[in-house]
Parts: structure tokens; C-alpha cells; sequence
């Protein structure tokens, strides 16, 4: 199959039209903040916190709408056996910013904060700050690397052209205009890759849909035409992965930087919650087109098509239905429209993850935890070489790892097990301390990495209960593959686990310290009895234009409440904290 001229022409036109605004929205917003006081690396961070309710709500929503979601819904729909009620990614995102707005973003906007490490830094100190980096850094990176290694893999199918360069121009593309213009450049982009995803993908669901070859999907959807239908169904003896994994995506889906990102570049914490609603929304209506892309290719005579009479589930292609319906069940030029769909969706999820991977190193690590006499203009020239660098990363592990989509997915449940039972604690729960968030941190780690990981051939050696060997023989290759499932719901006991050790060994040290039983010089991480240390004076860093009170800076002390649940939880955040916002009276709104 030759080149395709027209289709290579549509990318570039897309490639410089995305390249175009990136630049314009750099320039737009170039003095953004600077004038209010604020510093250049924040603005590049959250932009100025005046991010507009128009590009707010398509930058919230392209947090997760990326290539992994539109072509990862399209997949589960298709797969034999899984169908319709698997594809849990729509649903678990939009609950995951339904939570995340009505529980997550009021307090962690409302008390100024830059990234979402700066309030386990503000608690726990720098060095546990530190160690949370790791698997936030570590999902933002390997879920850059999997989606462009999709995109790669979806400009082979359509225009035929080599993996390898579609993905490097990709990467710099989205590289530079994350360095120029940081977050107003990865907002304002998101609104036309958004569009483009949304024109793309429905402009070619009704050429497919007409197909000769495709029967109605209407009766597929219940009937066993070509394949089970697509609709699919839970058995009752997978109740508990189903839970398990729906659990991860809506839960797991809240403690990404990329999320928070955009919950604190809003003007208010109000706004903040508004836009994660709205971005709830908008993830369930770009899922459409996905999901009857699905439909279509389930419901496909692929011996009538130009692909051939074995069908894509056969081939190990079912990752690729989405590109593989667009080349072969549309006309050329509808297809490129989708193509130009697709790009856009990965794109505008590699320079969410590449920024918000920079910022947290930028802030949590380089400043907060090495230089705190950092200028600001160090910081920024930290952001823009660390933005270089994480994505030519994600882009060689893109290039050369062929699990990466299985590192992917371990790392999202690490952010799962770990940082989110953290977030927990260190916003809604009292006297948690830094003692606790390592046990908590450990626990996690063990019980989830102990479970094992198939798709990169980990194997457990925590095996819980209902667990089952497996084989698996590839179509192609013939091989034989044994493994491990765990039918239990692990990810989501161990997620219970870090918070419940979090908290009991939080109270457990603090009570040794306080009653005597421990010497104080035995309290090596200044967490309980130290008052004046080191680490609680590099503390004072995260306060800038009095966004946090020095008060809140103090150690843990002794609190008693009226009540059992005033003992534990921290009902402060759960109040409507805009009247005391430290931002409320300030330039910025």
C-alpha cells in the first residue's frame, strides 16, 4: 500500500493549524498574571488562575478525552466477550470528575495551591513530597508513551507511513508548544483538538454505519451475527473484577496532576467544581461516537471489506478497530477526517501529561525540596528543559518498549493505591502524619505490586483468594502464555489497606510520642514533637501571596473533638470554604 498523498497533506494542515495556535495562545497570554503579582513559573503552571469558562471546560474535559479513551472504548465495545457493559472508561471518568469536583477541588483550589503535591509537602515534609513524585511521575509519563505509540500505530494503518517518524513529529509538535506557552498553550490547543475529535469521529460514524458490509447494529447489539453481541454482559462470577476495575477508574481517576492542573488554573473554587461537571458531561458525549464505532466493527462482514476475511480479533488488532473501521468502512476522505480525530485526541493528552510532569518536578522536587532560593526565572528555565526532556522520554519508551501500555497500567494502579488514599488523609483526615503516609505508602505498594501484572509477565507472589492460572495462546506468534488472574478485588483492598494503615499508624506513633513511651529524640522525621525544625521551616516555601497560613504549617498537635467523627475528620474542608478563599480578594478574579 502506497503512501497516501491526500491523507499525509490533511496531517500536516492539522499538525501546523494545532502548531499555529499553541504559538498564538503563548503570545495571547504572554503577560497573563505577571502584572498581579504573580511569578512567571505559576502562570506557566495554572495560567494565571483566569482561565476562562469556555477553553476552562474543554481543557477539563480533554484531561481524559485523549487517544487511549476514544480508541480504548471503541476496543472494549468490539471485543468478543466484553462489549458494551465492559467499557466502563465514560462512565468511570465522568464520576471520577463528578467526585473530584464535589469533594476534591474546593479544598485543594480554595487554599491556593500550585500542584497537587504541595499539600502532602505542606504536611508530610519533602521528603515524602518526594516519594509520592515517583508514581504520579511515573503515570503521567508511561500514559504519554502509550498514546503515542498509538498514534504511531493509527497513522501506519491509515496513510501508511513509518511508526517511528509519525511519532517523534507528534512528540516535538506537542513539545514545543508546551514549552513556549505552558498551560494557556495545552488549554487553548485543547479547544481545537476537542472540536476536531468530536467533527471527526461523527463525520465518519454515518459513512460506516452505510456500509454494505455492516449489518444493523441494532439487532447485533442482542443477536450473534458475526461475533457475541455487542452489548455484552457481566457474569455473575466476574461481579468482583468488574467493582474492582470500575472502582480504579472512578477513584483512581481523581489524584492526577492533569486533573488538578485545571482545578487550580479556575478563578475560584466554586468555578472549579462548575467546571468539573461540565467536563463530566463532555467525556460522556464524546464517548458516543466511540462506542458505535464499536458497534460497527462487531457488526462487520470483514470478508466483504478491502481488510480481508479474517476478522481484527483474530489478528491481536482489536487495540486498532477504531483506525481499522475508518480506513477500510469509509471513503479516503472521510477516513482522514477520523485520523485528524485521533491525532487530536492523543495530542491533547501528551501535553497535558508532559506539563504537569514538569511542574511537579519544577516545584515539588527542584525547588521545594533543593533550591528553595530558586528565582523564578531558574524555574522556569527548569520547566522548559524538564518539559524537553520527559517527553523525549515518553517518546523513546513510545519508540522502543513494547509494554508500555502494561507499565501504563500498573503505574495508574499505583496513583490508585497510594496517592489517592494519601489524598485522602492529608485533606479530610486530622492527625495524620508522615509516619503513617510511609506505612500507608508501603502497604499499597506491596499488596498491589505482590498482586502481579499479566501484561508484563509480573508474576504475584501475594496470591488472594479465588485466584486462577491462566493460558493464553497469541494468534499469531502460536505462543503459549501462563499466568495468574486474581479474581479478588485487590486493587481497590489494597487502596483500603495504604488509607487504614495511613491512619492507624499516624495515631499509633503520635500516641507513643505524646504519652511518653517514645523518647523525642526518637522522632527522626520531625512529624509529631518537633515543632521547630528544619523540615518544618522549609515548609514555609509553599507560602507565597499568603495563599497558605503560616499556621497551617505548625505539627501535629493533640486535638480533641465533640464527637467521634469531629475526632477524625477534617469537617473544615467540607465547608464552603469560598468565604474564606484566599484568593477571594485578590487581583486574580
Amino acid at each position: 500500500m502506497a503512501i497516501h498523498v491526500e491523507g499525509l497533506l490533511a496531517i500536516v494542515i492539522f499538525y501546523l493549524l494545532i502548531l499555529a495556535v499553541g504559538i498564538w495562545a503563548a503570545w495571547k497570554n504572554k503577560n497573563s498574571g505577571i502584572s498581579a503579582g504573580t511569578d512567571r513559573s505559576e502562570s506557566i503552571m495554572v495560567g494565571g488562575r483566569d482561565i476562562g469558562l469556555f477553553v476552562g471546560a474543554f481543557t477539563m474535559t480533554a484531561t481524559w478525552v485523549g487517544g487511549g479513551y476514544i480508541n480504548g472504548t471503541a476496543e472494549s465495545v468490539y471485543l468478543p466477550g466484553s462489549g458494551l457493559a465492559w467499557a466502563q472508561a465514560p462512565f468511570g471518568y465522568a464520576l471520577s470528575l463528578v467526585v473530584g469536583g464535589l469533594f476534591f477541588a474546593k479544598p485543594m483550589r480554595s487554599r491556593g495551591y500550585v500542584t497537587m503535591l504541595d499539600p502532602f509537602q505542606q504536611l508530610y515534609g519533602k521528603r515524602m513530597g518526594g516519594l509520592l513524585f515517583i508514581p504520579a511521575l511515573l503515570g503521567e509519563m508511561f500514559w504519554s508513551a502509550a498514546i503515542l505509540s498509538a498514534l504511531g500505530a493509527t497513522l501506519s494503518v491509515i496513510v501508511d507511513i513509518n511508526i517511528n517518524v509519525s511519532v517523534v513529529i507528534s512528540a516535538l509538535i506537542a513539545i514545543f508548544y508546551t514549552l513556549v506557552g505552558g498551560l494557556y498553550s495545552v488549554a487553548y490547543t485543547d479547544v481545537v483538538q476537542l472540536f476536531c475529535i468530536f467533527l471527526g469521529l461523527w463525520i465518519s460514524v454515518p459513512f460506516a454505519l452505510s456500509n454494505p458490509a455492516v449489518s444493523d447494529i441494532s439487532v447485533t447489539a442482542v443477536t450473534a451475527v458475526f461475533q457475541s453481541p455487542w452489548l455484552g454482559e457481566i457474569d455473575p462470577s466476574d461481579g468482583w473484577i468488574w467493582a474492582d476495575n470500575f472502582c480504579l477508574l472512578m477513584l483512581g481517576g481523581i489524584p492526577w496532576q492533569v486533573y488538578f492542573q485545571r482545578v487550580l488554573s479556575a478563578s475560584s473554587a466554586s468555578y472549579a467544581q462548575f467546571l468539573s461537571f461540565l467536563a463530566a458531561f463532555g467525556c460522556l458525549v464524546m464517548a458516543v461516537p466511540s462506542v458505535l464505532i464499536g458497534a460497527i466493527g462487531a457488526s462487520t462482514d470483514w470478508n466483504q471489506t478491502s481488510y480481508g476475511p479474517i476478522p481484527p480479533v483474530e489478528k491481536d488488532e482489536s487495540d486498532m478497530i477504531l483506525p481499522i473501521v475508518l480506513q477500510h468502512l469509509c471513503p479516503s476522505f472521510v477516513s482522514f477526517f477520523g485520523l485528524g480525530a485521533v491525532s487530536a485526541a492523543v495530542m491533547s493528552s501528551a501535553d497535558s501529561s508532559i506539563l504537569s510532569a514538569s511542574s511537579m518536578f519544577a516545584r515539588n522536587i527542584y525547588q521545594l525540596a533543593f533550591r528553595q532560593s530558586a528565582s523564578d526565572r531558574e524555574i522556569v528555565w527548569v520547566m522548559r528543559i524538564t518539559i524537553f526532556v520527559f517527553g523525549a522520554l515518553a517518546t523513546t519508551m513510545a519508540l522502543l518498549t513494547g509494554s508500555v501500555y502494561g507499565l501504563w497500567y500498573l503505574s495508574s494502579d499505583l496513583v490508585y493505591v497510594i496517592i489517592f488514599p494519601q489524598l485522602l488523609c492529608v485533606l479530610f483526615v486530622k492527625g495524620t502524619n508522615t509516619y503513617g503516609s510511609v506505612a500507608g505508602y508501603v502497604f499499597g505498594l506491596l499488596l498491589r505490586v505482590g498482586g502481579g501484572e499479566p501484561y508484563l509477565r509480573l508474576p504475584p507472589f501475594i496470591y488472594y483468594p479465588g485466584w486462577q492460572p491462566r493460558e493464553k495462546q497469541h494468534r499469531l506468534t502460536q505462543e503459549l502464555e501462563r499466568y495468574v488472574e486474581q479474581r479478588f478485588p485487590y486493587k481497590t483492598v489494597s487502596m483500603l489497606a495504604s488509607l487504614l494503615s495511613n491512619v492507624a499508624f499516624s495515631y499509633l506513633v503520635k500516641y507513643l510520642f505524646e504519652s511518653g513511651t517514645l523518647s523525642p529524640k526518637y522522632d527522626f522525621l520531625d512529624a509529631v514533637i518537633s515543632k521547630h525544625s528544619k523540615e518544618t521551616m522549609d515548609k514555609t516555601t509553599l507560602v507565597t501571596h499568603d495563599n497558605i497560613l503560616l499556621s497551617e504549617l505548625a505539627a501535629v498537635k493533640p486535638r480533641h473533638g465533640s464527637s467521634l467523627a469531629g475526632t477524625f475528620i477534617n469537617t473544615d474542608v467540607l465547608m464552603d470554604e469560598d468565604a474564606v478563599s484566599p484568593d477571594a480578594n485578590t487581583q486574580h478574579l
